[in-house]
């Protein structure tokens, strides 16, 4: 049974410290050290002295507001269309609220990279190259948050010995329900085993039942009931997105320091991507279907087609200069 508690330190009121807020700082903290050591070994295109303001703009420009706007575009507005936006513009920048997308914040920072690239008179895969290095580990921090926060879980699952059930899936797992017994009671019989418990949870949102579960073993149990074990899909791309992902670029980066700018941007986006597609097949939908495909899918099968337009322009662009001298 998942029993995580988002919430780090309640610091006052609705000033909170959260583990999702930590998982993007330790993300920028890992990628400022990472990138400033590679900058002194002579593996990355900016010197050391610069990397501190590169993270920052990188942070708010390319994750940030990559990431919050990739949510709203490719996300948000195709389930809910315009009105909640219209009616309330400040939604779109709520990220505390929750809401990124981590197909966004790449792009966010693509278009961040080649803007700064330019400013600066640096090669922009040289620039992206170092970034697509550490940015797995950025990956799996949030990852680990995600999971944390018992967001973004896996489909339905009851051979595995590690599936958990997640207390945020009680809609998705109630409809399950009433599909398999072809009623629709389940959803009401939850509630009265759980009112039965606590009284005080009558006319109460689902959330304040999670959040008294966390404190209340015999109502964490009782709602255990009425929920379907899962994949702690969250786990699989923390470890494959992030760990995986971060030792192959390191390695690379590494063994062959004269590589040419590009192939490990090229690298990381088809990696993550073929992470991602094969994820997906453990993680509950977070949206509707584009074909056969989930949006996560959908999405990173352009990021192939990226990736290999990045390594081919390299190979070609460094074979070119090979002539040239």
């Amino acid at each position: 049974m998942h029993n995580l508690d988002p919430v780090l330190v309640d610091i006052w009121g609705p000033l909170k410290l959260r583990w999702y807020g930590l998982g993007y700082l330790l993300s920028f903290v890992a990628a400022f050290f990472l990138l400033r050591w590679l900058a002194r070994k002579d593996l990355w295109v900016l010197p050391e002295e610069k990397v501190s303001d590169f993270i920052a703009y990188a942070a708010f420009f390319g994750v940030f507001l990559g990431g919050r706007l990739g949510y709203i575009l490719f996300y948000h507005i195709p389930e809910f269309g315009f009105s909640q936006i219209s009616a309330d513009p400040l939604l779109i920048f709520r990220v505390w609220e929750g809401g990124m997308a981590s197909h966004g914040g790449i792009l966010g920072l693509m278009i961040f990279t080649f803007i700064y690239a330019r400013k600066h008179k640096v090669s922009w895969t040289g620039v992206g190259d170092g970034l697509c290095v550490v940015a797995p580990l950025g990956l799996f921090f949030v990852r680990c948050a995600n999971f944390i926060n018992g967001e973004l879980y896996g489909r339905i699952d009851k051979t595995f010995a590690w599936a958990m059930k997640f207390p945020a899936a009680f809609s998705q797992d109630m409809d399950h329900t009433d599909k398999l017994t072809g009623n629709s009671y389940a959803r009401d019989n939850a509630w009265l085993h759980l009112t039965d418990i606590d009284p005080e949870l009558n006319n109460q949102p689902y959330e304040v039942v999670i959040e008294k579960a966390r404190s209340n073993p015999e109502l964490s149990e009782a709602l255990g009931e009425h929920l379907h074990p899962r994949h702690p899909s969250q786990l699989y791309e923390a470890l494959l997105e992030g760990l995986v992902l971060f030792a192959i670029l390191l390695f690379i980066r590494l063994k062959f320091p004269k590589l040419a700018n590009g192939v490990l941007t090229g690298l990381f986006f088809i990696l993550y991507a073929s992470f991602r597609i094969f994820v997906e097949q453990f993680r509950e939908p977070d949206s509707e279907m584009i074909l056969l495909f989930t949006k996560g899918q959908f999405y990173s099968l352009f990021m192939i087609v990226i990736g290999l337009g990045f390594i081919i322009t390299a190979v070609v662009k460094k074979r070119k200069q090979s002539a040239d001298a």
